[in-house]
């Protein structure tokens, strides 16, 4: 027994003086090498790469791209493959919608402004309160918000704010969200180390030992009335069709209004982001509609970065991402039936 301890020990040490003889000391000219490599600095040598589409309430989208020199804004137009560029945001978009990306400066602010620019919706103790931007008046949306099990928080997970998770209908006149059920879940706590005091940040935050997760119950609220529909369908895990957060950048992920804000199409996802179930809700009685399923043995994500998943109100279909083959491809289906319509297999995104 001693002759193995005493190996063992010069096995070690021989381990060390093996490990410190290789060991390389780095210069700052080395790390600066390495520097030059990393993706601030080789992005700009490559041009337009890394398109995201933001999409107009007439069914057109624009994108920027670096080009050399700057960078270059295009208009797409579906409809007849027309493109338009310029220097500029402004250049390539009718002053109509320039106020269509009025949802786009939530981020400035804890509010969601409409799209029509006129009110802005913002959370005070649990519920949704309106307020006029021209009168200032405030209107209470909704009443039975508490503690725990409020509208539209988006405080649960690693990345969460003081905004409201929401979608405006185009006519500036209904919201899409839910009400956050996080009362059954633990605590998750956050100690800042700054100078002066520590502070100390609590949120919601599902652990392993936790049998549920947070869910989410769908609504929709008419602002003017004002009036809350709840949407007819079991309330959702709180997962996104992109990552475990409700919303990855967009006002409400995997929600999408038709122009006359008649119809709601949304996606369910399973906590385990293996089961996508995709649905349509009528905006006036909150009934919803099951449309298709699809389930993985791994894991869905319907882009890469952002979310491929469209509906078309015009022609009845959706169009969906999705890497069943092991592949990113769009297939479309038929929004009444459920059916597939087609796979385009040419256009593999990746």
């Amino acid at each position: 027994m001693k002759k193995n301890i005493i190996a063992l020990a010069l096995l070690i040490i021989a381990s060390i003086t093996t490990y410190a003889q290789d060991k390389k000391e780095y210069t700052a000219a080395d790390y600066d090498k390495a520097t030059k490599a990393l993706s601030f600095n080789t992005g700009k040598l490559v041009y337009r790469y890394n398109v995201n589409p933001n999409w107009l309430t007439d069914g057109k989208f624009w994108y920027s791209v670096t080009v050399p020199g700057g960078t270059e804004f295009v208009l797409i137009n579906p409809a007849d493959g027309s493109r338009k560029t310029g220097s500029n945001k402004k250049s390539i978009l009718p002053d109509d919608n320039n106020q269509a990306t009025a949802a786009g400066r939530r981020r400035g602010g804890n509010d969601n402004i409409s799209p029509d620019g006129k009110k802005k919706v913002f959370i005070k103790d649990w519920n949704l309160w309106m307020r006029d931007l021209d009168t200032k008046k405030e209107t209470q949306l909704t009443t039975d918000g508490i503690k725990d099990f409020g509208y539209a928080t988006d405080n649960a997970g690693w990345r969460h704010s003081d905004r409201p998770v929401m979608l405006w209908s185009n006519d500036s006149k209904k919201i899409a969200t839910y009400k956050q059920d996080q009362r059954m879940v633990s605590d998750m706590y956050l100690v800042k180390t700054e100078v002066g005091a520590p502070e100390l940040e609590a949120w919601k935050y599902p652990l392993p030992e936790d049998k549920e997760i947070i869910q989410i119950h769908r609504v929709i609220i008419e602002v003017d009335v004002p009036k809350i529909i709840p949407l007819k369908v079991p309330s959702d895990a709180r997962r996104g069709s992109l990552s475990d957060d409700i919303t990855s950048g967009s006002p409400f992920d995997d929600n999408e209004w038709n122009a006359e804000a008649s119809k709601l199409f949304f996606v369910s996802t399973s906590r385990d982001h293996k089961i996508e179930k995709v649905r349509i809700a009528d905006a006036v009685t909150g009934d919803v509609k099951d449309i298709f399923e699809e389930k993985l043995a791994t894991q869905y994500e319907s882009g890469q970065g952002t979310i491929n998943n469209r509906f078309l109100d015009k022609s009845n279909e959706i169009i969906w991402y999705s890497e069943r083959d092991d592949w990113g491809h769009l297939y479309l289906y038929d929004a009444t039936t459920g059916k597939l319509n087609i796979k385009l297999p040419k256009a593999h995104l990746w």
